[in-house]
């Protein structure tokens, strides 16, 4: 997932590399969108929470007054298999490194049967988003692996979410 503008003259991405710190969200950094480099875990997969065993970027960050905004996918195992809910995470606007708040608390998860039942059960999964001038957020995502749907809320009801622990 790419940042949507270059941040200090660079291209900011967020990954999940295969093979080093599998799970987690990682950071990196490019001149040129080709050679990528400084990349450091970002955001860890968290023992106990919604988002235990292995967390995704989704959709490109939003900007804010407040910090830049990542939706982002994590997975917890439970012994009827993994559950994915989406999440959010606030970072730095000027060194999107730095975590400014996460979630405690899923923003989404699968309730309704097209969400729990399908190719993938128990799966939200951010695809992509819309800020509209009202500040209403639109999340594209996908349910079950099975359908496309959209949610909706407001900007700041979602960075409120984001910052209470």
């Amino acid at each position: 997932v790419l940042f949507p503008e270059k941040i200090n003259h660079q291209y900011v991405r967020l990954d999940r590399p295969i093979g080093l710190g599998i799970g987690s969200i990682w950071i990196s950094y490019s001149n040129d969108l080709y050679s990528w480099g400084h990349s450091k875990v970002l955001i860890p997969p968290r023992p106990g929470y919604w988002d235990s065993y292995r967390v995704g970027a989704s959709a490109p960050p939003i900007r804010t007054n407040r910090g830049w905004l990542e939706i982002y996918h994590g997975v917890q195992m439970t012994s009827a298999g993994p559950i994915y809910r989406t999440g959010t995470v606030l970072l730095d606007l000027k060194d999107p490194s730095l975590v400014i708040g996460r979630s405690s608390a899923p923003l989404l998860a699968p309730r309704e049967n097209y969400e729990r039942i399908g190719d993938v059960g128990n799966v939200v999964f951010a695809c992509g988003t819309i800020v509209e001038s009202d500040g209403e957020v639109k999340m594209y995502y996908g349910a079950a692996d099975t359908c496309l749907c959209v949610a909706s809320a407001r900007l700041e009801d979602i960075i409120k979410h984001t910052l209470e622990a």
